[in-house]
């Protein structure tokens, strides 16, 4: 193994769990020795590609009638959503959740994967939408996110006004499938081992060391068995 640890992050922006997966293994990379030979790569999933916003929408009465289930249910799963964020850090604001399509989001992160920005960018758009309450499918909104990494204008511009780095898109989101990823967050470390859900801290350390001593480096993923995290599936969030 060459001395880096490629950690590969398949993840949607509309995916709380994957906010708090993105905290905890930042948390774990904190107390990982060789944290600084660790490169992270951000990979583009959709939960639904299909989805078109309407301005009525908001996040406890779309996860009610996605399961079937009466409000109360609902706003009961979103507050625990919201104390699992709190226990990594994070202040959820569902109330203000702004649904969107995250396509235009997926295919700016790829212009910011280029210029080494994605992680920056990623972490933008997920508090644009689950603290701020801001529209990440706004064209206006996503420059002024991709502006704040340091993106050039015009080549944010050329992004989100064309299809540019939609093929990317659908390509990361083919690599998943082809390896059988049905939920995000969804981690394959040095194309070795993978771990699916938002795993606690101490379950990605774990990884992390075991991938470092074995020092080998595989085509394919071997899922390990831990215990279920929390993740978003094209079914919900569970």
């Amino acid at each position: 193994m060459e001395n880096k640890l490629k950690v590969q992050i398949w993840s949607d922006i509309m995916c709380p769990y994957c906010y708090i997966g993105k905290r905890r293994i930042e948390g774990a990379l904190e107390l990982f020795e060789h944290k600084n030979a660790v490169e992270i790569e951000w990979k583009s999933f959709q939960l639904d590609p299909s989805f078109i916003a309407s301005p009525e929408d908001n996040m406890a009465d779309h996860l009610a009638e996605k399961y079937r289930k009466d409000r109360d249910w609902a706003q009961d799963m979103l507050d625990n959503m919201t104390q699992n964020a709190k226990n990594s850090g994070l202040d959820f604001h569902f109330e203000k959740a702004v649904m969107a399509n995250s396509l235009n989001a997926h295919r700016l992160l790829h212009l910011a994967k280029k210029y080494n920005l994605a992680n920056a960018l990623e972490e933008l758009l997920f508090k644009a939408y689950l603290t701020d309450g801001k529209n990440v499918n706004d064209l206006d909104t996503l420059k002024a996110l991709g502006l704040e990494v340091g993106l050039n204008a015009e080549t944010i511009d050329e992004v989100l006004y064309s299809d540019a780095y939609a093929n990317e898109v659908q390509q990361d989101i083919a690599a998943a499938q082809s390896i059988g990823v049905q939920g995000v967050p969804f981690f394959v470390f040095d194309s070795k081992y993978a771990v699916s859900g938002a795993q606690h801290v101490e379950t990605f350390v774990k990884t992390l060391e075991k991938v470092w001593e074995e020092g080998k480096f595989e085509t394919k993923p071997t899922l390990l068995n831990t215990t279920d995290g929390d993740s978003c599936g094209i079914d919900g969030c569970d």
